[in-house]
This record gives C-alpha cells, sequence and structure tokens, in this order.
C-alpha cells in the first residue's frame, strides 16, 4: 500500500515535470510566436513607409513634370515649324502657353458647326472689292498700328468681311458693349486702341471662352500667366472670364512685349507664340525686326496672326460697306458698379431685389458659382443701370435673404474643396495611361484615382474619369477617406525623411527681394540659394508656375 502511495507520488511528480515542461514550451514557443509576429509588424511597417515615401517622391514628381511638360504635349500638334527652318524646335515655354488660343481663326474654325472649314494656308478667296478700295481704307483707318496689305491679308479681310456671316454680325453686336471698355481700358495703358480687334481673334468675343490647351475668358489667359498678371483665380472666381479684368491683363501683356520688341505687329504676334519664338524668328531671319521679314520663321498659326488682326480691325470698321448688319446681344446700353463685401448670391438678386439673374450672369462671368465671396475681400458687382436703385433700396437687408440656404457650410465646402480647377468628364482613348491624362489636364495620377475611386492604375477604352484641370478636386468620397486617412499617417511616419520635400507656408505680406532670372535657371535653383525658401514658397508668393523665363523679375520672401 505503502509502495502505490510512493508510485502515485512519484508519478504525479513526474506529471507534474511533464505538465511544467509542456507549459514551458508552449509559452516558449508562444513567445517565440509572437517575437516573429512583432518583427514581421516591424519589418511591414518600415516596407509600407518606404512605400510611402517611394510615392510621395513620385506624386512630386508628376507634378512638377505635369507644371512644366503639360502646355508642349498638348499644343504639339497645333505647332508646326516652317520647313525651312532647320534642327531647331519651337519654343515651348510658359509664352507658347499663352499662345492665348493659337490663333482661333485657324484653329477654333474647325472645330465649331457653326463657323466656315477653311484651310486659311491654302484657300485664296476671290471678292468683288478691288484691291485699291481695300488699300484706301485701310489708309483711312489711319491706324497707330502698322497694318499691312497684300494677299495674305486681302485672304483675311475677306474671310471676316464675306465669309462669316452667321457670327460677324453677333460679334458686331457685342463689339458695341465691349469695345468702348476696351477702348477706354487701352487709352489709360497709353497704347493703341486697335489692339481692342485681338479680342475678336481670341474669343469672337466670347468671355467664357475655353481653348483645349486650357486657356479661358475673351482674352484667353492660361492659369500660369493670369496669375502673374494680377488676375484672381480661386475657388469661387476667375477673373479670365471677366472682360474689365482680363483686358487690363492683357494691356500689361502687350505693353510688356512691346518694350521688348519696338514694334506692335511684332508684340501682337508674341501675344499668341510668345516673345521667345519671335526672337527666334527674328535671330534666323538675321536679324530682322519687321514682321514680314520674319514671317517664314514664325510658328505657322502665329503667321496667320497678325493678318488676321488687320482683317478683324477692317471688319469691325467697314462692316456696312459689306452689307453686315449688328445683332442686338440684349447686353444692357448701361452699367452700375457696385463694390461688394459680403457674400453675395446672385439668386438673392433676383428673387429679392427682382433682377433678372441671366443678366446678372452675363455681366459677371468671373463668379464661377453665381456667388460673390465679398467676405473674403472687395469685389465688384456689375448690374444693369436700371435696377441700380432696386439694389440700392433692398441692399441692408439682401445680404441676409435665405443665407443659411445659399451659404450653408456643406455648400461653401464643396466649393472650397474642388480648387481651381474645371471639373470635367474625360472619356478614356486608346492609347491612353493616367500619367498621360494627369499630364494633359494638370492633375497628378494619384488625384485621378482618388478622384474616381480606382484601385489600380488600369483604365479601358470607353471609360469616364472624373477630372478637376488644374485644380485641387472634389471632396474625398466616404469610400476613400479611410485610404486617405492611412495615407496622411503614413506621410506623417515619414515626415522626417520627406522633409526636404515639403515647404511651410509664406505670409503674403512678407518682406521679399527682387531676383531677375537668367538664361538655364529654374525656381528650383534659385530657391537653393535662399536658405528657408524653396520653390514652392516662390511660387505661392509670385503666383505662378515652374514655367519662367530669362529676364523676368520675381520675388523671392524673406523666411
Amino acid at each position: 500500500m505503502r509502495f502505490m502511495k510512493i508510485v502515485a507520488a512519484a508519478t504525479a511528480v513526474a506529471l507534474a515535470g511533464t505538465c511544467a515542461s509542456v507549459e514551458m514550451q508552449a509559452t516558449t514557443r508562444k513567445r517565440e510566436k509572437s517575437k516573429n509576429k512583432k518583427e514581421l509588424l516591424q519589418e511591414n511597417k518600415i516596407l509600407k513607409d518606404s512605400l510611402e515615401q517611394m510615392k510621395l517622391r513620385l506624386e512630386k514628381c508628376e507634378e512638377q513634370l505635369a507644371a512644366t511638360n503639360h502646355v508642349a504635349e498638348e499644343l504639339a500638334g497645333i505647332y508646326e515649324e516652317p520647313d525651312t527652318l532647320g534642327p531647331e524646335t519651337i519654343e515651348y515655354t510658359a509664352e507658347v502657353s499663352d499662345s492665348l488660343y493659337n490663333a482661333w481663326i485657324l484653329q477654333k474654325m474647325v472645330t465649331e458647326d457653326d463657323l466656315p472649314k477653311y484651310n486659311m494656308d491654302s484657300v485664296r478667296f476671290e471678292s468683288n472689292v478691288p484691291d485699291s478700295v481695300y488699300i484706301e481704307r485701310i489708309c483711312k483707318m489711319s491706324s497707330f498700328i502698322t497694318l499691312p496689305y497684300n494677299d495674305i491679308v486681302k485672304n483675311y479681310i475677306i474671310l471676316y468681311s464675306e465669309k462669316m456671316h452667321k457670327n460677324m454680325p453677333k460679334v458686331l453686336g457685342l463689339a458695341e458693349y465691349y469695345m468702348p471698355i476696351f477702348e477706354e481700358i487701352f487709352n489709360r495703358y497709353g497704347m493703341p486702341e486697335e489692339l481692342k480687334a485681338m479680342a475678336v481673334i481670341e474669343s469672337m468675343l466670347n468671355p467664357t471662352a475655353e481653348s483645349r490647351a486650357g486657356a479661358k475668358g475673351m482674352w484667353q489667359f492660361m492659369y500660369g500667366t493670369a496669375k502673374l498678371y494680377g488676375l484672381t483665380i480661386n475657388s469661387f472666381v476667375d477673373e479670365r472670364l471677366d472682360p474689365v479684368k482680363s483686358c487690363e491683363a492683357a494691356a500689361r501683356y502687350l505693353k510688356d512685349s512691346y518694350e521688348i520688341f519696338g514694334d506692335w505687329n511684332l508684340a501682337i504676334a508674341s501675344y499668341n507664340c510668345g516673345a521667345g519664338n519671335v526672337n527666334k524668328a527674328i535671330r534666323r531671319s538675321g536679324g530682322k525686326r519687321a514682321f514680314w521679314d520674319i514671317y517664314p520663321y514664325l510658328p505657322r498659326e502665329t503667321r496667320g496672326y497678325v493678318p488676321a488682326f488687320v482683317g478683324a480691325l477692317y471688319t469691325m470698321r467697314y462692316y456696312k460697306e459689306h452689307g453686315i448688319e449688328p445683332v442686338s446681344t440684349g447686353l444692357p446700353a448701361a452699367v452700375d458698379t457696385f463694390k461688394i463685401n459680403k457674400m453675395l448670391h446672385f439668386k438673392q438678386l433676383s428673387e429679392y431685389a427682382g433682377i433678372p439673374h441671366d443678366q446678372v450672369k452675363n455681366l459677371n462671368p468671373q463668379y464661377r458659382h453665381d456667388i460673390v465671396p465679398g467676405n473674403e475681400k472687395e469685389y465688384i458687382l456689375r448690374i444693369p443701370y436700371q435696377y441700380s436703385s432696386d439694389f440700392v433700396d433692398h441692399e441692408d437687408s439682401l445680404y441676409s435673404y435665405k443665407a443659411d440656404m445659399f451659404f450653408n457650410p456643406v455648400t461653401i465646402k464643396k466649393i472650397k474643396d474642388g480648387g481651381d480647377g474645371q471639373r470635367i468628364i474625360y472619356r478614356v482613348k486608346s492609347g491612353d495611361v493616367l500619367g498621360k491624362i494627369a499630364l494633359r489636364n494638370r492633375c497628378s495620377v494619384s488625384q485621378i484615382k482618388r478622384w474616381n475611386n480606382l484601385k489600380s492604375n488600369n483604365i479601358r477604352v470607353g471609360q469616364r474619369l472624373v477630372l478637376y484641370r488644374g485644380g485641387s478636386g472634389a471632396p474625398v468620397s466616404t469610400s476613400s477617406s479611410s485610404s486617405t486617412k492611412k495615407s496622411s499617417t503614413a506621410a506623417t511616419s515619414t515626415k522626417n525623411v520627406t522633409k526636404k520635400q515639403t515647404s511651410r507656408p509664406v505670409d503674403k505680406n512678407a518682406a521679399y527681394t527682387w531676383y531677375t532670372i537668367k538664361s538655364g535657371e529654374s525656381l528650383y535653383m534659385i530657391a537653393k540659394r535662399y536658405p528657408g525658401v524653396s520653390a514652392q514658397n516662390i511660387m505661392d508668393f509670385n503666383g505662378i508656375s515652374t514655367n519662367v523665363k530669362p529676364g523676368m523679375k520675381i520675388k523671392i520672401p524673406e523666411i
């Protein structure tokens, strides 16, 4: 019995030892498993951080590339070098991007159904009007700008005065309202009034015109140059669409060009192809500085720009002799201007003060969402003169009318989140990839994927994509908010690694130093000379893109 107890005790001790051993081994395995999992998680985090870092760098490179090259890609099929020019190519600088519609008369005409379709390089028009009459009429115009006459100019005179029966009556009707405004602006700048005819070439006096390269407004400014010449572009306002503001910017642009060339015909040509290409044409011609001497060396569309200017100006003067009658456009004969310092919706004007919505919209096309954001800064509102008293009578209570509905936080946030880009629907074509689409529309691949909830870079022909050209895009949808949050977290975890790629905001009122850009310099090279200043700081402070040219003066903020 005692033996059995001893055996039982020994067995119990053995079992206890075995259990302890088993438990110890299990604990060890658990610890090893836990340790391996921890190591794997750490390794995964390092890889994820590295991936996010590479994504950030790739996105930055894409944005920089888009800023410098998108115009060249867009215009590659538009501009052609004359065949006799040799190996040099067109200089696709910021000025070319601001060619402001690339000779509308040769490009827009072949894309609009209601416009005649002519190849102005090959067509030769005939008219019953003798050359002597054209010459006499041009001489009587007594233009401050030299107006040439030859077969090429004659072709454009006939085009505007005889071949555009549907369009010129409307243009002349619009001219009755807009041309006095333009004349006053050019007079104020001490420039020839005749320059007003350029708006006809650029947009046919359509204040909301847009080119395929992204130039907007009656004077067809691209984003970068519009900002450089003082036009406001944000979520609520695009002053490129303001005929008055954009004409003032065009006047400053042309005045700068005239100071470079000392000749109005060359200044007009540079408005189309940029001063760089005009200078190149001068150099290739052996230093000649007359338009017709450098004509063969200019880009193809620019060669037709000055003749088109003469044709448009002639028709505006002698339209009656050609049987053209201006068509009434409904624009008011007189307009009153008010300074707005509060948020104001066009529907408040129409519903409460009785001012027709369409007339307010036509006179103020620069307000993108029918909202004057007067709480941000003072803006101008134009209304027909006959409604001035209605506005004054209701002004005290006008701003509060349905304000909660028109300016609710959700609506305002949605507008602000849209940035200053224009929302378009893009249909994928054969050969398209996201990178190519991003370059053309001045955005990044990651933005396109975010706007369309794409999980990969794969797209298919015929697929429709929502894009916000040149802007920050729409609010991130709920389905993508988690991934965005993760990206933000990852970006935060790698902030030490990517520190050089970011820059802190600069106060717009900060002190600054003027700097003149030299040949071959970029904003990134310039920024390196000023500790604490980044290229982005310089762009933001001056309201410009990365496209800069030698001789341009910029402000270097003191940080």
